[in-house]
């Protein structure tokens, strides 16, 4: 090629790359701003159209002066036992000292004791608004109530539980990604032993996070899309996995592809790029359209996790096809130093996936029921995993203030107190609803809410609010049995229109939608995949048996799950939004591998008929597709650093799904199969007639 027409060939390229570099330049830094414009009150966890939903928005009506609880929890000393006789008036005016502090709000409730004379509470309302000062308000607050002689405080309820989840989040632009970047970075480093194309892949992964990020902020800020601290970390890990995957199948063929054409850059480039581009369009449509299923959803953060996971997705796709190869032909066979890129199929193949082909091609009916065996032992235990909910104590990993001063409560108050349930009914069957409410089995007592300045009861539009403290713990099952019984006492009582919300209501009604989406949603993922399968594969059977198997990778990973979480974690309940969380990544990243695979075997089949094609298929992607799930695998593990039951939990699903499914259904189940069933498998396609 003469030197004017190869600069020719690269003018393309380098005008890619410079566009990216401006995108890079000017809008990475969205990656650490989307905490601006993220959402993370209540409303972003509950169903929409549930009762207790309606409840919250009815409570706004009755704060007149809006306020921000402080729970305030004394209890004896480190012998503990009674308190002091005159510690009920000391931690009295401990609270009165606090009327007129900078962030207080009217004057602060008395202290009340508890029935066996160990413990106190007491109520400082704060304004709402205080943002970053909050903990030092908070520490205000410590310091002027643990001034009461012989006696530890604990503070709770929704303001330090706030500051908790501040704190809990407070990592998520920073740590996550940096944790997310570094873990990929050195699994690259260490498969590729290549000093350019890890960094040349990470850096694409940074640029289209950055894009993704800036596209999510300007949706955010006009209120088009909803972000809140979950959604922003799975964003993050989501498209940086991603993009890290495609990038890996497209360098894998481009790498090939050069070895094919001795170094000419440019027609291996777009030999690869034809290639690839399908499996990669495919793999990222089912991502995709599978989050975009939870539009289905009428949980507000599953809602929310739909459009903006997939426009991170897009993102991804994008910097895959349009920088990475800009990059890679301007780089040539220097990407790869100091390997040196070779033609043949198995030339560079690791010995490990020779020897795995060969076993599957000798012996395929004893590697595909050994591996179901063992993938239905796993599943078995999926019946185990209890879904109803994250206990309060539970919900943060490490030690949380909020939840500690919940314990302390629960210890000597009924269990309901400081989260009763929220009544609110109209104003004329005030006094009917109360009784009503006290009569109902598992009910501690029922008062009128009252103003926090003149502690007369509130009166709204015609509404009145009775707070319920229920005998049990509010996170548990029988609180919310005596919710369900609540709701059934007031919805008869005439002239009331009583709803019935607070925090054991919204567990309960999210309890109940996630049940409701997963049976809608689950069958709506499953049929986009399959006809993605269809169009992409151009058969009937095959995309049945690769969903199918995809399915059942996530069950037995719930199985494991159940065991983890209970005697590794020491979970007793997990979050249930996890499972629909949970089979939309498992089984729309699980297809990908599966896409990856069987796109090239297809591909090989065509020119040497269906075993040859398996054998050649799974040689060739055995490394990258194993290399790309273990880089999925770790930036998911990543999550973990984020100290939520909800994001742990996520965390280990995925990555022990995508381990299990990138080691065993991929490698191992689905070629066993494939080479088993033999030409069969692409029915009703002609490839059916290819031996």
């Amino acid at each position: 090629m003469s030197t004017p027409s190869r600069w020719a060939s690269r003018l393309l390229p380098l005008l890619v790359l410079v566009v990216w570099l401006a995108i890079g330049g000017g809008l990475g830094p969205y990656a650490g701003k989307l905490g601006e414009v993220a959402t993370n009150d209540q409303a972003a966890f509950l169903p929409r159209s549930a009762e207790s939903t309606r409840v919250l928005r009815a409570q706004e009506a009755f704060r007149q002066e809006e306020t921000l609880p402080v729970l305030v929890v004394w209890t004896a000393g480190s012998g503990g036992g009674a308190l002091a006789p005159s510690a009920t008036a000391d931690a009295t005016r401990a609270l009165a000292s606090l009327k007129g502090a900078e962030g207080v709000v009217g004057a602060p409730s008395p202290a009340f004791p508890a029935e066996d004379g160990e413990a106190l509470r007491g109520i400082v309302q704060l304004r709402p608004d205080l943002g970053d000062r909050l903990p030092a308000t908070l520490d205000r607050v410590e310091a002027a109530v643990s001034t009461v002689p012989g006696t530890e405080v604990w503070l709770g309820g929704p303001a330090a539980s706030q500051a908790d989840l501040r704190d809990a989040f407070a990592g998520i632009d920073g740590l996550l990604l940096v944790v997310a970047l570094v873990t990929v970075l050195v699994i690259l480093l260490l498969v590729y032993r290549s000093v350019l194309l890890p960094l040349v892949i990470i850096i694409g992964a940074v640029f289209a996070l950055g894009l993704a990020c800036a596209l999510v902020y300007v949706l955010a800020d006009h209120d088009v899309v909803r972000v809140d601290g979950q959604v922003q970390g799975i964003l993050s890990i989501l498209v940086i996995g991603a993009a890290t995957d495609y990038a890996l199948l497209l360098a894998a063929r481009y790498r090939e592809e050069l070895g094919a054409r001795d170094g000419d850059r440019v027609p291996a480039m777009r030999a690869a790029l034809k290639q690839s581009f399908g499996p990669i369009l495919a793999s990222a449509a089912t991502v995709a359209l599978g989050l975009l299923a939870l539009l289905l959803s009428d949980l507000t953060n599953n809602r929310a996790l739909g459009p903006v996971g997939a426009i991170g997705i897009g993102c991804a796709v994008l910097s895959a096809v349009t920088f990475l190869p800009a990059v890679l032909v301007l780089l040539g066979r220097a990407a790869y130093w100091p390997a040196r890129p070779k033609a043949a199929i198995g030339d560079d193949a690791h010995p490990v996936w020779r020897r795995v082909a060969a076993l599957v091609d000798r012996a395929p009916r004893k590697v595909w029921a050994g591996s179901l065996a063992a993938l239905l032992v796993c599943a078995a235990f999926s019946f185990t995993l209890e879904s109803k909910g994250v206990p309060l104590d539970e919900i943060f990993v490490k030690d949380a203030p909020s939840v500690a001063a919940q314990q302390r409560l629960g210890e000597h108050f009924p269990g309901g107190a400081g989260n009763p349930a929220v009544v609110i009914a109209d104003a004329g069957a005030a006094e009917k609803v109360r009784a009503a409410a006290t009569a109902v089995d598992g009910v501690d007592s029922a008062t009128l809410f009252a103003a926090p300045s003149t502690r007369q009861p509130l009166v709204a539009d015609g509404r009145v609010r009775i707070d319920v403290t229920l005998a049990d713990a509010a996170d548990s099952d029988a609180a919310k049995h005596t919710v369900a019984s609540l709701r059934g006492a007031l919805h008869t009582l005439p002239g009331a229109d009583a709803l019935v919300g607070g925090y054991t209501a919204q567990q309960y009604d999210t309890q109940v939608t996630a049940e409701q989406d997963r049976k809608l949603i689950v069958p709506v993922v499953l049929a986009i995949i399959l006809v993605i399968l269809v169009g992409l594969l151009r058969s009937l059977l095959l995309p049945v048996l690769l969903v199918a198997t995809v399915g059942l990778n996530f069950v037995a990973t719930l199985g494991v799950s159940a065991l983890v979480f209970e005697h590794v974690f020491g979970f007793t309940g997990t979050d249930a939004a996890v499972p629909l969380y949970g089979f939309v990544f498992l089984v729309a990243l699980g297809v990908d591998y599966n896409i990856f695979l069987m796109s090239r075997v297809r591909e090989e089949t065509a020119l040497h008929g269906t075993r040859e094609g398996m054998r050649r298929g799974l040689v060739a992607t055995g490394g990258v597709i194993t290399s790309a799930g273990v880089v999925l695998a770790a930036t998911f593990a990543a999550l973990g650093v984020i100290p939520l039951a909800f994001l742990v939990q996520i965390a280990f699903i995925v990555a022990f799904g995508v381990l299990l499914d990138t080691l065993v259904v991929r490698s191992l189940l689905v070629p066993a199969l494939v080479r088993d069933i033999g030409p069969a498998v692409w029915w009703p396609g002609s490839l059916r007639h290819r031996p």
